[in-house]
């Protein structure tokens, strides 16, 4: 866990999609050290209780735990209940979770393997805003993060690059909407990142000559934050 602790998050009650690798990962180590109470989603559950384990043994506050695939929509739809039943709220929401799908010519590409990755990237980002929307707004400084990507068109990334840009389309309607209210949505474009998606999409690239996921965590405690006073904007964190 990262060493910089200031208790921006103290008491803030925040949900991590991807939360067992990569980027969301080093944003819920990030998180605890700064004083938030995670609820960490993700598939694989022996990653999770990795985590939890690491986050208790740094002084965290104890996760709760969620086992989920982002493809099953009705238990998305079905979280904001349970989170309103138990705490009534929620203060943050990052909305990490991606797919990369395959590099490809764009004619190549199977419709099934075309609607799984809007499915991640776009459609469950959707669910989760619809279902957890009444909550954000419960609490006194609701947050909203997604991690997207660059715009710039590219070769053979058109399922990537597409459902992205579906995203920050959706997310920055989705701020509009929050204008007067006291929840703010925002999405960070990391650029370059060591995570296992980008080693499956560059495999022959060296991983330590690109930027780890902790030392991005930065922007996503000051778009979490109480005091944070931006709203439907693409924060390019990329290097220069």
């Amino acid at each position: 866990m990262t060493e910089t602790n200031n208790g921006r998050l103290e008491g803030r009650l925040a949900l991590v999609t991807g939360a067992s690798r990569g980027i969301g990962r080093a944003v819920a180590k990030r998180f605890a050290s700064e004083g938030a109470q995670l609820l960490l989603m993700a598939r694989t559950v022996g990653a999770l209780e990795e985590l939890d384990d690491e986050i208790r043994s740094a002084g965290g506050k104890n996760p709760i735990l969620i086992p989920h695939d982002l493809k099953d929509m009705d238990g998305l739809d079905q979280l904001g209940a349970s989170l309103f039943d138990r705490y009534g709220k929620l203060d943050i929401l990052v909305g990490n979770a991606g797919s990369l799908g395959p590099l490809s010519p764009i004619g190549h590409i199977k419709p099934k393997i075309w609607q799984e990755a809007f499915d991640i990237n776009v459609t469950a980002n959707y669910r989760l805003i619809r279902s957890l929307d009444p909550l954000l707004k419960k609490s006194d400084a609701g947050r909203a993060i997604f991690v997207t990507t660059g715009s710039t068109p590219k070769a053979y990334w058109s399922l990537y690059k597409a459902s992205k840009a579906a995203l920050s389309t959706m997310v920055q309607c989705y701020a509009s909407e929050l204008e007067k209210t006291n929840v703010k949505a925002n999405l960070i474009s990391p650029g370059p990142i060591r995570t296992s998606m980008r080693e499956k999409a560059f495999p022959g690239e060296d991983p330590m000559t690109v930027r780890a996921p902790e030392e991005i965590t930065d922007s996503f405690v000051d778009l979490a934050s109480v005091d944070c006073k931006v709203n439907g904007q693409i924060i390019d964190i990329r290097e220069d």
